[in-house]
């Protein structure tokens, strides 16, 4: 058969190209042709309109609204989340090739698609599925703005210590006063450049909590939940109460702005009601429940927070990076190695700190033990490999470049056909780097990037050692684990009936 896909996911990197390459291996191990457009952040090349006519059904595996989805109107269509496709691509298939066997046409009518940011929340979740889903939304378009800050920091503080000739140039930069530069800008000057940089940098970081509101309350109340979404979040900024203000004023704007839109009103109003009212009612409400009433405790918080990070020092920072690291090898991507991602790179968001501080270490940190996962399958399935399937070698040879360039997710096909095997060693060995690497008091001032970013990382030697550390860690237990494992195997196939014996 002939099938045609769509794949996205909420952060539009890893998961929606290893799912359209599971479908396509899938598909052609099993004779069928399948076809993947590719729905990811780079935006996506559609498939051509002759390919989808001669298609006889359609996958989407997507945790996104699928862009163009009247384009597959009239074809049996099976819709799954995009992690089914990685994990399971072979039922997904299956249930695609019964799809078009039962003639059923799914797919909607012409003109069913999504007129605005892509978003996809299954009504017919769980609360607590559900809650994760919008999370991950605001996450999802926060990221670019992290990635693009906070790079573009990173070069600012680069720039400025060739500048000043030294590393006291990553904080002489923080000192000058961007609008005096900017009115007598010095094009040959490499410390005015420096701030250009850094000012632009920490412009792009001043929407990670507005844009972490705004779409969480967009995934909750669609458009309505935008404009107090927004406020929220800059209200929450401006009264320091930082991301865990995001987070509630998200979710706060975005509940009240659904309430509001189901409001029975007049005929007369309802042309009104999105424009002027619900965005009226909503932002005056969430202004006055951040700024007033919930705002400063949150703020106090988020103060103790940063106190309690810029004192740790020796055995508590240790133990801080442990958990983090374990954070970050436990789900691969999920919820919780997104929570330990979002919890370090929002402490990059803040201003004026010095060259060592904690939160440069705890990125650091984090992004260590992000990296060991798929590194440590791809070094697992070079030096045994005899105890991986064919289809796991060839994943672990990609995981080489995911895991050195910080993609967690690299490591996933190996987790869902071997779970706890996995996690145990993931989880272990993350954090083993993660320890390591406060240990050694590794900075870095990037959100991503992994070995890609290596002249942003202070005391770089020892955040390669703990890197190295972790992966053999985690690739020696994995393949103790899967020995032990075929070795039992092994044993059980040799046992003989005594009854066939005697005979």
């Amino acid at each position: 058969m002939k099938f045609v896909a769509v794949t996205s996911c909420p952060t539009g990197i890893a998961h929606t190209y290893m799912a359209a390459e599971a479908l396509e291996q899938t598909g052609k191990a099993a004779g069928h042709e399948v076809v993947v457009e590719t729905q990811g952040s780079i935006g996506s090349d559609p498939i051509d309109q002759a390919v989808i006519d001669a298609a006889d059904g359609v996958i989407f595996a997507a945790d996104l609204e699928v862009k163009g989805r009247e384009r597959f109107a009239g074809k049996p269509t099976i819709d799954v989340g995009v992690k089914r496709a990685v994990h399971e691509p072979a039922k997904v298939v299956a249930e695609a090739v019964a799809a078009v066997e039962s003639g059923v046409v799914t797919a909607p009518a012409a003109g069913a698609v999504s007129g605005g940011p892509g978003t996809k929340v299954d009504k017919n979740a769980s609360t607590l599925t559900k809650v994760r889903q919008w999370l991950m939304t605001g996450v999802s378009y926060m990221i670019p703005f992290v990635a693009a800050g906070g790079i573009l920091i990173a070069l600012s503080f680069m720039l400025a210590q060739v500048a000043w000739g030294g590393a006291e140039g990553a904080i002489e930069v923080t000192k000058l006063d961007a609008a005096t530069v900017f009115a007598s800008f010095d094009p040959t000057s490499l410390q005015e450049w420096s701030v250009v940089l850094l000012k632009t940098g920490q412009l792009a970081f001043g929407f990670l909590v507005p844009v972490l509101s705004g779409f969480i309350a967009y995934a909750i109340a669609d458009r309505p939940g935008l404009v107090p979404g927004f406020v929220g979040g800059a209200a929450a900024g401006f009264v320091g109460a930082g991301f865990l203000g995001g987070l509630v004023t998200g979710f706060a704007a975005g509940f009240l702005a659904l309430w509001i839109s189901r409001w029975k009103v007049p005929k007369g109003l309802r042309g009104v009601m999105p424009v002027v009212v619900i965005p009226l009612l909503s932002s005056f409400v969430i202004g006055i429940l951040m700024l007033v009433v919930i705002g400063r405790p949150i703020a106090s918080a988020m103060e103790g927070l940063s106190s309690w990070l810029t004192g740790l020092s020796g055995g508590s920072s240790v133990l801080l990076g442990l958990l983090l690291g374990a954070m970050m090898g436990f789900d691969l991507g999920g919820p919780v190695n997104k929570v330990a991602y979002a919890f370090a790179v929002t402490g990059l968001a803040t201003e004026g700190l010095a060259a060592d501080a904690t939160q440069y270490k705890i990125m650091a940190a984090v992004m260590a033990a992000g990296m060991v996962a798929p590194l440590a399958m791809a070094l697992a399935t070079t030096v045994r490999k005899n105890l991986f399937t064919e289809i796991e070698r060839e994943n672990g040879k990609a995981a080489w470049l995911l895991g050195a360039s910080f993609i967690s997710e690299g490591a996933i096909p190996f987790a869902a056909a071997d779970p706890w095997r996995v996690i145990v060693s993931s989880v272990v060995g993350s954090a083993v780097t993660g320890g390591i690497t406060m240990a050694f008091g590794s900075t870095l001032v990037a959100p991503h990037g992994g070995i890609w970013v290596l002249p942003l990382i202070g005391n770089a030697f020892g955040f390669l050692v703990a890197l190295v550390i972790g992966t053999l860690v985690t690739a020696a237990i994995v393949i103790v684990l899967k020995s032990m494992r075929d070795a039992r195997a092994v044993a059980e196939e040799e046992v003989v009936d005594p009854i066939a014996a005697t005979a």
